[in-house]
């Protein structure tokens, strides 16, 4: 089974994953610019259930937040909310990459399986360490 034809308007000389890469930012850059426009005129909305139901953040709390952020154009508010959120938007966005997609795999190569995993866990529990902070729910000495 053959693929289909590159349409003349796209082909501007780029590799697949190039122009995968370019899409895929792009993409997430319109949704970013939506959804800075949609929270800068909704009132706050807490789309989180933990948060809403218990008070406490998950890991991935402040994504929303964070997304809006960069489509508002401001970084440092979208690292301020959650930077595994922004850093995941990022590597999403480069994943068709070729140099990326090698480099994710030689790290995973050399992590194994199981390390990977953990690499994910302490991720996630600074994440989670990260937002319990943001939120004033740790104590500062």
């Amino acid at each position: 089974m053959s693929r289909p034809a590159t349409p003349a308007w796209f082909d501007v000389g780029l590799d697949s994953g190039v122009r995968a890469a370019l899409l895929r930012a792009g993409g997430l850059a319109v949704l970013a610019l939506l959804a800075g426009a949609w929270l800068g005129m909704a009132p706050p909305v807490v789309l989180c259930p933990l948060l809403r139901f218990t008070g406490v953040p998950c890991p991935l709390c402040g994504g929303t937040t964070a997304f809006a952020a960069l489509g508002a154009g401001s970084a440092g508010r979208a690292l301020a909310a959650n930077p595994v959120v922004v850093c995941g938007a990022v590597a999403l966005a480069c994943a068709p990459l070729p140099r990326a997609r090698a480099l994710g795999r030689r790290v995973a190569r050399q992590l194994g399986g199981r390390a990977l995993g953990w690499l994910v866990v302490g991720v996630l529990i600074a994440s989670e360490l990260w937002q319990l902070h943001r939120f004033g729910l740790l104590a500062s000495s």
